[in-house]
């Protein structure tokens, strides 16, 4: 072979492999974190696609903090040249993406459609800065019980950190995430975990006491303290529903915790609160004779609760079977019901000794809690001389801390517009005091 022919196909063999090597950064350049501000009439969110691609096949995670949404996996993803398209099915809708990378992959256009309403947007990638947030996943042991959670660590901390405390049913740390993360970015060190029953943790909560579960709130608040050397005169805690309620109790008995933040906190018993729901959800319906039902409704959640017989409820239940309402009425299998004592708790006992500055959040379109609970809350927190706490309510804000109220886009449900402004605040004044 002369020198011409090798040398034509040396450059032959340089072409190929750079071609090669273009190919393989062209589909290596479309992986990345897209971010952008998701707008439709009154509604906007910001939104987050996170496009991975292994040996074979892409992979995309749809997140959202205000919708409480975290790498969600996105199904039936198809990719075609600079074309990619996914799909989100819920329990109400399914979401069909369609994208295009444009600017070099810099960029991901793209429409969203569902129903029968379409949605453009511009989600850019974000440049690898090494910012992101830390997270460990831990195990530590509570009445014997190995119970899992997760530290959310700051880029930046500021020196303080949160702990969210576990609440009712059994929802596990993921219904907490969004929450952790956002704090996190403000600078806490946070921390969550699953209650025990829940996740990856072990034991029952359904068969568990108040006790018994705020004694796990302990243990995990001192375990993270432990952990990251954060002292609890610098650690906070926050809680929603029934979690909220447990607030005043955790605080009561760890004095040297910073603060504690209550929302959508019910001012009554667990069991008034939850017979509140129902007769919100019943009232419309029954009218006049919503008392009458709701004193029955009542017995059933006494008997569930273990005071009231079985024989005493069925004597109720029978006298009321003619009644139009009765079929309003939720009657469990009472065979098969296990006596739940939690529903006899109330938070104001604790809330009448508590000393450190509280927050209490509820919102005004809140169906479970009784509308007097954060008055009944204050009062009880006047007895306790306490002079450090607030009351802030949210107009439109559900139970939830959701927003409630006319959207242009109603296919999705997130937070309220005042409601992680309003914690910050005064987590801030706090501190500075």
């Amino acid at each position: 072979m002369n020198k011409t022919k090798i040398l034509s196909f040396l450059i032959l063999i340089i072409l190929l492999a750079s071609c090669k090597q273009n190919y393989h950064n062209s589909q290596t350049n479309k992986s990345g974190l897209y971010s952008g501000t998701f707008s439709y009439g009154n509604f906007t969110d910001n939104i987050i696609f996170e496009v991975e691609k292994d040996s074979s096949n892409y992979h995309v995670f749809f997140t959202s903090l205000e919708q409480n949404a975290n790498r969600i996996p996105l199904q039936k993803i198809s990719v075609v040249g600079d074309s990619i398209n996914f799909k989100l099915q819920s329990d109400y809708y399914t979401y069909t993406f369609k994208n295009k990378w444009v600017d070099n992959n810099e960029k991901l256009q793209g429409s969203l459609t569902v129903d029968t309403v379409s949605v453009n947007y511009s989600l850019e990638k974000e440049l690898k800065n090494g910012q992101a947030l830390k997270s460990e996943d831990i195990t530590f042991k509570s009445n014997n019980l190995g119970l899992n959670g997760t530290i959310w660590y700051p880029q930046k901390s500021n020196g303080n950190a949160l702990v969210i405390v576990t609440s009712s049913g059994n929802a596990d740390r993921s219904s907490s995430r969004a929450e952790a993360i956002m704090f996190a970015k403000k600078g806490y060190t946070t921390f969550h975990y699953d209650k025990r029953g829940t996740g990856n943790s072990e034991g029952d909560w359904t068969s568990s006491t108040i006790d018994e579960l705020v004694s796990d709130d302990i243990n995990a608040i001192e375990y993270f303290s432990n952990k990251t050397h954060v002292p609890l005169s610098n650690i906070g805690i926050k809680g929603s529903s029934q979690g909220a309620s447990k607030v005043p109790y955790i605080l009561d008995k760890l004095p040297d915790l910073n603060y504690g933040i209550a929302v959508s906190c019910p001012g009554v018993t667990l069991l008034e609160s939850d017979l509140n729901y129902w007769k919100n959800l019943n009232s419309n319906e029954i009218g006049n004779d919503i008392d009458d039902a709701a004193n029955l409704q009542r017995d059933i959640y006494r008997f569930i609760a273990g005071t009231l017989s079985k024989t005493d409820l069925e004597k109720h239940v029978k006298s009321k079977k003619e009644k139009v309402w009765f079929k309003n009425i939720w009657i469990p299998n009472l065979d098969e019901v296990k006596t739940d004592k939690k529903l006899l708790y109330s938070p104001i006992p604790y809330f009448e000794k508590v000393k450190q500055p509280i927050l209490i959040v509820q919102g005004t379109k809140d169906e479970i809690i009784p509308i007097e609970s954060s008055q009944i809350i204050t009062e009880a927190l006047k007895k306790a001389n306490n002079d450090k706490f607030e009351v802030h309510f949210l107009k439109g804000a559900s139970h939830a801390m959701n927003n409630v109220g006319e959207s242009d886009f109603p296919y999705w449900s997130k937070l309220h517009s005042d409601y992680i402004g309003t914690l910050t605040n005064w987590m801030t004044s706090i501190i500075i005091k």
